[in-house]
């Protein structure tokens, strides 16, 4: 069974900002690879909907899952041709609030 960061993720592939805000709770908060924090669920569906439109090829590609209480941790690679900075091994941590929506979600480079 998929867990909701990999329902989570696969919204992300999809560029689906109305998944991806299904899957959302209110107090949802982004992380970047540099610490950057966006939150609340509009400004982090505002933030999606500017990154998929600048950069619409980016795809994150999923190698393993590991859950661990209310975190769920995805290693793999993120593609986004024509953006290297972009590209490479990462890691994703989802923090999943008790309503079983993703309240964080983590970006690291792997």
């Amino acid at each position: 069974m998929e867990t909701v960061a990999e329902q989570f993720n696969a919204r992300i592939n999809a560029h689906d900002l109305t998944g991806l805000g299904r899957l959302m709770s209110d107090d949802h908060r982004f992380v970047d690879t540099g610490g950057n924090v966006v939150a609340g669920k509009r400004a982090c569906l505002a933030a999606w909907s500017e990154f998929f439109v600048a950069f619409p090829e980016y795809r994150n590609v999923v190698d393993s899952v590991t859950t661990e209480g209310s975190r769920i941790s995805i290693t793999g690679h993120s593609i986004c041709p024509g953006h290297p900075a972009l590209e490479g091994p990462a890691r994703w941590t989802a923090v999943i609030s008790a309503d079983e929506l993703v309240a964080e979600w983590h970006v690291q480079q792997g």
